[in-house]
């Protein structure tokens, strides 16, 4: 009965500040899942047949049927979601069932208003069940983009550096590999040109995992044209941990990416997409930036971040501009929510 009490007071604020109650199908088409966004749902779906032969799937998470929802344009641009996903964990004793209460805010171009509407509006949430000692965790996941692309090193590098971010002990081996300036071995790069020559045959406009057969050839081509090594492998990982080492307070973030670019010789127009982070400040917050936080989930692109309440952590959320057009949606769409840890409130 508590938590019940509490879940209608956050949504008594999610009301307030305009957000509107979503409620996205239960069941879905569990191909059209798996289809555009790759096999990352498959271990976790329990799926069935119907008669038909059609394979479907009880929701997985709520903030991807939302998605699915605004793009058969069910759903408001702004929404609030209150309901239960369902999804098998490899965790002993683990319930499939998983409350899920949370907001989102869907294909609005005004990137700095809407993340600081939601993180302010998740705070709001906060002071209304009371929650005290509140402290804010952001990262932005768009900043170690932007360092990357700056870097004077292979493309094959940058696109495998991005790739692989979400997979921190694969991302560790890769920066030893490129500290020694040694690339893919010989047969991994044949099966790139052999993929490459037989993707080509094949019907340019079709997906697989959100991207075009077209687009995945684009990206194969400058792989396999890249030089296999370069001289400066030691000095650009050197840079790059660096970077990941940032953790500070939100005021001093500004001081902090100057003194970086400054040692390292970059231009200092290169974090020039970090003002979402920078508006925060006017939550009057205890706020930490942690260049190396939000590799959890791979769907982020920008701002990430935690609510606390104390050591409990009572939220987490963030922008994912690519999950749509993974969905189905003809090109990426703004969009940037939260969920409420309903665990820990």
């Amino acid at each position: 009965m508590k938590l019940k009490k509490l879940s209608e007071s956050i949504i008594r604020t999610f009301k307030s500040s305009g957000f509107v109650l979503s409620e996205p199908d239960v069941l879905l088409d569990s191909d059209y899942i798996i289809e555009r966004s790759g096999e990352k749902f498959r271990s976790s779906m329990l799926t069935f047949d119907r008669e038909d032969g059609k394979t479907m799937c009880l929701r997985p998470d709520l903030t991807v049927a939302s998605c699915i929802s605004f793009l058969q344009k069910k759903s408001s641009s702004k929404i609030y979601y209150s309901g239960q996903a369902y999804r098998r964990s490899n965790k002993k004793g683990s319930n499939f069932i998983h409350d899920q209460l949370g907001i989102e805010i869907l294909g609005s171009k005004n990137q700095i208003q809407d993340d600081f509407k939601v993180i302010s509006t998740i705070l709001s949430s906060a002071k209304r069940i009371k929650r005290k000692k509140i402290q804010i965790k952001v990262g932005d996941i768009s900043l170690f983009k932007s360092l990357i692309n700056a870097l004077d090193m292979p493309e094959r590098w940058k696109l495998r550096l991005i790739r692989h971010y979400w997979k921190p002990r694969y991302f560790e081996e890769l920066l030893k590999r490129l500290e020694k300036n040694t690339d893919i071995d010989a047969v991994t790069f044949d099966e790139d040109k052999k993929r490459f020559y037989e993707m080509r045959k094949l019907n340019q406009n079709k997906e697989v995992a959100g991207r075009s057969i077209s687009e995945i050839l684009k990206r194969f081509d400058k792989k396999i044209k890249d030089p296999r090594s370069f001289a400066d492998g030691k000095k650009i990982v050197k840079i790059i941990t660096s970077f990941l080492k940032i953790n500070c307070k939100l005021s001093e973030l500004d001081e902090k990416l100057l003194d970086f670019t400054k040692k390292n010789n970059l231009k200092k127009n290169i974090f020039r997409d970090f003002k979402s982070i920078l508006n925060l400040k006017k939550l009057n917050q205890d706020i930490n930036f942690i260049a190396n936080f939000g590799r959890d989930v791979e769907y982020y692109t920008g701002i990430v971040f935690e609510v606390f309440s104390g050591k409990k952590e009572i939220a987490r959320g963030g922008r994912y501009d690519d999950l749509l057009k993974s969905l189905g949606a003809k090109k990426n769409i703004p969009a940037v929510g939260a969920a409420i840890n309903l665990k820990n409130i």
